[in-house]
């Protein structure tokens, strides 16, 4: 993929991220609930934040993307310095490892 459009998917990337957080920032549900309703709000609460929070990681991956992109070292590796297949980048603009790399970091538990 080549640079410019590398960086118009990954700035597309950060918009819709950007987006989708201000929509459930402004869908949180308020931490004074009734006593009756204490037990799903909670839940509700802890679902939001949670989405809250993958967004956000998400969001620092296309940003460490848009980062090597300005570096020059996009489509390489983090972990072994080759080339991360261009289908991978095609599927995960945000994609810092090469496949086996990547696996290998799931494994150890990120």
């Amino acid at each position: 993929m080549d640079a410019a459009a590398a960086r118009s998917r990954l700035e597309a990337m950060i918009e819709d991220l950007d987006r989708s957080i201000a929509i459930l920032r402004g869908e949180s549900p308020e931490r004074e609930n009734a006593p009756a309703d204490a037990g799903s709000g909670l839940s509700e609460h802890h679902r939001v934040e949670a989405a809250l929070d993958a967004l956000r990681r998400h969001r620092a991956a296309v940003r460490g993307a848009l980062d090597r992109l300005a570096a020059g070292t996009y489509g390489r590796c983090v972990g072994c310095g080759g080339p991360v297949p261009e289908g991978r980048l095609e599927a995960r603009p945000d994609a810092a490892r090469c496949v086996p790399c990547q696996a290998r970091h799931d494994r150890r538990g990120r």
